[in-house]
């Protein structure tokens, strides 16, 4: 059964139109003078720490403590903006198959395991009016490595729960390999969505435990209380 599912953010909760990398891009300019760099990464599935790191070598900028800082400072600020003059949206399914959680028998803990800044994702989800479904969550804050924030959103899970938790009770509902692969490293079972930038041949390859179009397309009881396909 499974008692910790983890949500990644973008492409798999929300649509943001492009507000993020826009906001990226503002925070660049605003900040350093710099245009023109975000425009050359790929954004999906990435931590926002690495992304900046990137970001920082293509522009020629130390990434320092301070340097960090204020581009997230700036970030936050450009995100609240755009998000409020963009037509978003929730993915398909998402709402009913957190209800569908929420309501099992012995609902599991649900949680964020993203590779966005927290206060990132707090702004993207209060934007749809989903960040107060999450009870707890790992980020970019914890660390650079997706598998490290993976590690760090098991262990508080398990603190939540008061015990320790097999992956086997763990699920990973993601839209990239990233997710997968974050999910396989800390033994939890994965659950694919082709909500994002990466096509279902794609996530495929990755070998998923289930892999649908979107989550309408799955409940929650076919994931948390039957057997794996």
């Amino acid at each position: 059964m499974i008692r910790l599912a983890l949500f990644d953010v973008d492409g798999t909760l929300i649509h943001t139109n492009g507000a993020g990398v826009a906001a990226f891009a503002r925070a660049l300019t605003s900040e350093f003078g710099v245009n023109q760099v975000a425009e050359r990464i790929r954004f999906g599935g990435r931590t926002d720490i690495s992304l900046v790191r990137e970001m920082f070598a293509l522009a020629r900028i130390e990434p320092t403590r301070e340097n960090i800082r204020r581009f997230f400072d700036s970030y936050a600020f450009w995100l609240d903006q755009l998000l409020a003059q963009t037509k978003g949206e929730v993915c398909p399914g998402v709402w009913p198959f957190i209800r569908g959680l929420q309501n099992l028998p012995s609902p599991p803990l649900i949680g964020l395991l993203t590779g966005n800044i927290r206060l990132g994702a707090e702004i993207k989800l209060r934007r749809f009016d989903l960040w107060n479904v999450f009870q707890t969550g790992a980020f970019a804050d914890d660390h650079e490595d997706r598998n490290q924030i993976a590690a760090v959103a098991r262990e508080r899970g398990g603190r939540i729960l008061n015990r320790k938790l097999p992956g086997d009770e763990i699920l990973v509902v993601g839209d990239t390999p990233h997710d997968i692969r974050c999910g396989r490293a800390i033994g939890a079972k994965a659950l694919a969505v082709a909500t994002g930038g990466v096509t279902w041949e794609q996530l495929q390859a990755h070998e998923p435990d289930w892999l649908v179009r979107d989550l309408s397309e799955i409940s929650a009881a076919q994931v948390c209380l039957q057997p794996q396909p």
